[in-house]
């Protein structure tokens, strides 16, 4: 089990989110694009700092000493026509040097706590279906698939398939 803390994200974290996000997101891929441009870290970057300065999402971090090595943002629901007590993990990553160490947990337990306090009652995640090892993870802490929903998104530049999986809280 991991020793991380976990903490609110900062306007001083921007950058770490984006290069964590960035590299989580390249290792679950089969083709994985090259590194980010200056440009493009820019704008994950500013998009980061957005979230952290607006809370949407709300995003705490997983932290080694001083290195974000997960982060987990949620809010409500952006699924239209969701009830106003469906709340929404819109991402969840660790950096792979941490997989399986129990960060993941922690992250998924801070996000829960946090839409508790919001007054949700349920939560939603969308995964890509080739992600086997996010699935399974979400799967074993009690969400399940909603085989209805499965739609074609982007992520990186690449088309997945993705489906919504939701639990109680």
């Amino acid at each position: 089990m991991s020793s991380c803390l976990i903490r609110p994200a900062t306007l001083r974290d921007a950058r770490a989110i984006a290069e964590l996000h960035s590299s989580a997101e390249a290792a679950l891929l089969e083709n994985p694009p090259p590194s980010l441009t200056p440009p493009e870290l820019e704008k994950r970057q500013r998009f980061w700092r957005e979230a952290v300065e607006f809370a949407e999402p709300q995003l705490q971090l997983a932290c080694d000493g001083d290195k974000v090595v997960g982060m987990v943002g949620f809010d409500r629901s952006r699924d239209k026509g969701s009830a106003q007590t469906m709340g929404e993990i819109w991402s969840i990553c660790v950096s792979p040097a941490f997989w399986g160490q129990g960060v993941g947990l922690a992250l998924w337990d801070a996000a829960r706590e946090g839409l508790l306090e919001e007054g949700c009652t349920n939560v939603s995640i969308w995964l890509g279906l080739s992600n086997d090892r996010a699935l399974r993870f979400h799967e074993l802490a009690g969400f399940k698939r909603e085989p209805a929903t499965a739609r074609t998104a982007a992520a990186a530049g690449v088309r997945i398939q993705e489906i919504r999986l939701t639990r109680n809280l």
